[in-house]
């Protein structure tokens, strides 16, 4: 009796089981093709498809004319998040901090600093501990203690955005001084002489990050040309500081006068150890050197020991957009501006002269024999080496019209003369007019990109409207953008003008610009852009 009822239960939950089983598969749904009975009148119709000679058509949706998507607020990035990119930008374009360093170092005092966050007995343990892990002479001096004080109190702001850079650099700096069995702690030393502007320029022509002369840099091999300077090349001036420290060390056997010979030359620091009796300690010699060198040493040890004890002082570090290693390079097939990679690969201006400082002219030469090369963020080198042929048949087209004395949609009557302000840069005043950087330095002549509170700049404004004097009233009527018997296209996340250009064959980055009044690369999700005349 059991066996039956068993046997029973099983049939039933089999059956239960196909029956269900059979249930979940889904019907095939019916499509409802319109054939010419089906026309509805007032509507239009437009072919969809052939099967078996029967035409079977589509309803045409009418695209009306709407107001210029342009004007139209999707959707707006964090405001927030979108100043702290300014900010960035900004910090990798300024010379500031360069400035305040080298005026630092030049006017280094030694007077006693009241900053009681730090006392003396604290400062001498901590430099002993730094002492144990460095060849550097970190011993405790009241001339050291004043520095590192007053640089706490009074540069505490600079230090932090100082740190912040040093996130891109030291990993290569440590790299290459590895290489030449130099001291990791050497890294700082940039800082002392560029504040990690690879730019920066001093009085007398020592220029990039290591700040080499122009003959210094020529014996070990960083070649100077009318468009390239590679001593603001991170890469080839890191690898030839080394090579010159290295050789410094090996004439002086002592890293505090290697510095010192860095600085001013092997000569100077000779002739301190003769006037100073023999001494060979730079704390002994120091009186000798000359003044910029005597305050050298002290600011390069200030600068380590904040930077070691970074935590214990309170400071807070903003993380750069990226670093080193999120970075890759291109070698260049025929000359490219940054004007023009920037509007290809949608990467702000001054991120690729941030990336690329050793270009004087923001153009990346082709020369046989030669080895130029392209960095950019790692996300930007796949849509370049995706694009390549296209990206250099529009580098072709546009130095082949180059010649022109204006561009076509200026002319004389619209030339507007700007002042440069506290805070501007050449890639924020081209935004602001709808120019490139390299139309400005065209129209003014400048060979770099440095610009001085005050200074006067020709501009050519795509849209003249640079009057200082507001208007009384103005009227704010919404241009229309007609789209009648045009091909549209609506802006899907990840589009640039480059790849949109890409979609419909004979159709440049300039007529989409031309076509819609577009004088950015800037798009928004789900505008509404003209693709055919």
């Amino acid at each position: 009796m059991n066996y039956k009822l068993i046997t029973l239960t099983f049939g039933f939950l089999f059956c239960a089981s196909v029956s269900f089983g059979q249930d979940s598969i889904p019907k095939k749904k019916e499509i409802k093709r319109i054939t010419k009975a089906d026309f509805i009148e007032g509507n239009s119709y437009v072919i969809d498809t052939i099967i078996d000679g029967q035409t079977y058509f589509k309803q045409q949706i009418n695209i009306e004319p709407v107001s210029d998507s342009l004007k139209t607020k999707s959707l707006e990035d964090h405001k927030l998040a979108a100043e702290i990119d300014v900010k960035w930008l900004e910090e990798l374009y300024s010379n500031v901090l360069f400035d305040t360093i080298y005026e630092s170092v030049t006017n280094l005092k030694y007077d006693p600093v009241d900053y009681p966050e730090l006392s003396t007995d604290t400062l001498k343990a901590r430099l002993k501990r730094l002492n144990a892990r460095t060849p550097f002479n970190v011993e405790y001096n009241p001339s050291l203690e004043s520095v590192i004080k007053s640089y706490l109190k009074n540069r505490r702001n600079s230090m932090s955005r100082l740190m912040s850079l040093s996130h891109y650099y030291f990993p290569l700096f440590e790299e290459s001084l590895d290489n030449y069995d130099i001291p990791l702690e050497v890294k700082y030393l940039a800082i002392v002489e560029s504040a990690l502007k690879p730019k920066a320029r001093s009085r007398v022509g020592a220029t990039g990050l290591w700040q080499f002369m122009f003959g210094t840099g020529k014996e070990y091999g960083l070649n100077v040309s009318s468009y390239v300077d590679e001593r603001s090349d991170p890469i080839k001036s890191t690898e030839a500081a080394s090579k010159y420290l290295a050789r410094l060390y090996k004439i002086f056997g002592d890293w505090d006068l290697a510095l010192a010979a860095y600085n001013s030359g092997p000569g100077n620091v000779s002739k301190a150890i003769r006037r100073s009796g023999g001494y060979q300690n730079y704390w002994n010699i120091r009186p000798n050197l000359p003044r910029e060198t005597a305050g050298y040493l002290p600011a390069f040890l200030a600068t380590m020991y904040i930077f070691e004890f970074a935590e214990e002082h309170g400071f807070k570090i903003e993380r750069p957009n990226y670093h080193y290693v999120e970075t890759d390079t291109i070698h260049v097939k025929q000359m490219i501006s940054l004007d023009q990679v920037s509007e290809l690969v949608d990467v702000p201006i001054e991120e690729l002269q941030f990336l690329n400082p050793s270009y004087k002219l923001d153009i990346i030469p082709y020369i046989e024999g030669e080895d130029y090369t392209l960095r950019l963020p790692r996300d930007a080198v796949g849509r370049f080496v995706t694009n390549e042929d296209e990206i250099y048949a529009h580098v072709t087209a546009e130095l082949n019209k180059r010649e022109k004395p204006l561009p076509q949609l200026f002319d004389a009557d619209s030339k507007t003369r700007y002042r440069v302000r506290s805070g501007d840069y050449l890639g924020k005043i081209a935004r602001k007019f709808g120019v490139r950087v390299s139309q400005i330095k065209q129209w003014n002549g400048l060979r770099s990109n440095n610009l001085k509170i005050g200074q006067r700049l020709t501009i050519y404004p795509r849209t003249p409207n640079t009057s200082s004097v507001k208007p009384v009233s103005v009227s704010t009527t919404k241009r229309v953008v007609t789209t009648e018997g045009k091909s549209t296209y609506r802006v899907q996340k990840g589009d640039s003008l480059w790849s949109i250009s890409q979609k419909f064959p004979g159709v440049s980055v300039q007529n989409i610009k031309e076509w819609n009044d577009i004088s950015s690369n800037k798009l928004k999700i789900g505008m509404t852009l003209v693709v055919s005349k």
